[in-house]
């Protein structure tokens, strides 16, 4: 179970990967959450986000304890292919890298949407390319230069983040009114569109343990870090979803829910720090991504998928530089052309193979690690796992025929590079 160092450094701490799991779930979600899930699902948009917590907390459980067995990086594809072997160990570890590809183009794409509020030129043009462009390579060079400066800026930025979500729930309790929550339109009632939004807002909590090999103790902090996210994120998404249901009349109409009930209750000022807060989750959730998905890449060229310079630590920095170079030119172009909605859809899609590959290897891993000392053991035996297989299901039926037909080529590309496998 513990493994070799592969070249890599361990210099994050517990407190940090709780950091980096905060960083990568608040993003985008908890901004555009409040008004879109009102627009489908009315008042009862405030249960659906409690509810949705309660099942994605099934999904971080089963995370959590496969993490507590290993201290390797790859995740959900080192959890698969210790469970299945190697063709489906692959096929998770590849839909779960294209996953982040999609996610690192869809929030490039959303963070120059979300500065152009307050740049005009951020909208197109020159200005747009430079907006999503720049960003994204000072993240690559962060990364590059260690894992400790990824990880610093991630807590950074978690703090530039919360600091404005943390103000607006503490002063937007005093104004909550219960009919204007009542009030509220019944919406579409579009329980599957429902149920990929909300999944959309909770998700990343996949990539908290794919750069294990850095971590100093990840056997036992990833656990914890997870446990702690989920708790946090769930209050918040509440908190949150309430204070504009209740303070904003027709808050599924709202294009910026959160700067437009801010600015009735605390002023048009804290509106735009709460615009900037929105960027700043953006690009915290991104930073997360272009730290995280390189090192699914990385173990999966280690294991002779794909060419070898993509398994190499940087000799210098001890970090898997040419993984991370690759994603983001891969993400680039997708997001200049790309749209945040069509990118953050498929995006979700891929990482279904994540949630239901990790879930389904978790039974067959405890039997294989009944031994393990200090490991993070669920109860009720099969029930979690199968229960969050479930939800994968359920969420799966709910995409879009575009998004599956898409995620089935990508699979069948798989396929072919899983038999063009070289040797280790």
């Amino acid at each position: 179970m513990a493994s070799a160092e592969q070249g890599l450094r361990r210099a994050v701490s517990r407190w940090q990967i709780v950091g980096l799991a905060l960083n990568d779930v608040i993003g985008s979600g908890v901004y555009l959450l409040p008004a879109a899930a009102a627009a489908l699902l009315g008042g009862a948009s405030i249960g659906a986000v409690l509810l949705a917590g309660l099942a994605v907390l099934l999904l971080v459980l089963c995370f959590a304890e496969a993490a507590s067995y290993f201290d390797e990086p790859g995740s959900a594809y080192l959890y698969a292919r210790s469970a299945f072997g190697d063709l489906v160990g692959f096929q998770v570890g590849w839909m779960t890298w294209l996953a982040r590809v999609a996610s690192v183009a869809s929030l490039s794409v959303g963070f120059a949407q979300a500065l152009s509020y307050a740049w005009e030129g951020a909208a197109e043009g020159p200005g747009r390319t430079a907006a999503i462009v720049l960003p994204l390579l000072a993240l690559a060079a962060l990364n590059i230069v260690g894992v400790r400066s990824g990880a610093g800026t991630a807590v950074l930025l978690v703090i530039a983040k919360l600091v404005p979500l943390l103000i607006f729930v503490g002063a937007g309790v005093f104004f909550i009114s219960v009919e204007t929550i009542r009030a509220q339109p019944a919406g579409s009632g579009d329980l599957g569109a429902a149920a990929l939004l909300l999944l959309f807002a909770y998700a990343g909590f996949e990539n908290t343990a794919a750069p294990a090999g850095e971590y100093k103790n990840p056997r036992r902090d990833i656990p914890f870090a997870l446990l702690v996210h989920i708790g946090v994120v769930t209050l918040l998404y509440l908190a949150v979803q309430v204070i504009v249901l209740g303070t904003l009349e027709q808050a599924g109409a709202s294009e910026t829910p959160l700067a437009d009930a801010a600015g009735q209750f605390l002023g048009p000022a804290f509106g735009v720090l709460l615009t900037f807060g929105g960027a700043m989750s953006i690009l915290g959730t991104n930073s997360n991504t272009v730290l995280a998905g390189p090192r699914y890449l990385f173990a999966l060229a280690r294991d002779g998928y794909g060419p070898e310079f993509l398994g190499r630590v940087h000799p210098r920095y001890r970090t898997p530089a040419a993984a991370i170079a690759l994603q983001v030119a891969v993400a680039l172009p997708l997001a200049l052309i790309g749209g945040f909605a069509e990118l953050a859809a498929l995006s979700v899609v891929a990482r279904l193979a994540t949630y239901f590959g990790t879930a389904a290897a978790l039974p067959v891993l405890r039997r294989k690690f009944a031994g393990a000392e200090g490991a993070f053991r669920l109860p009720g035996g099969w029930l979690i796992p199968l229960a969050a297989c479930g939800i994968t299901v359920v969420l799966a039926l709910s995409a879009e025929s575009k998004n599956l037909i898409a995620a089935g080529i990508a699979a069948l590309l798989g396929m072919l590079l899983f038999a063009a496998r070289r040797k280790r």
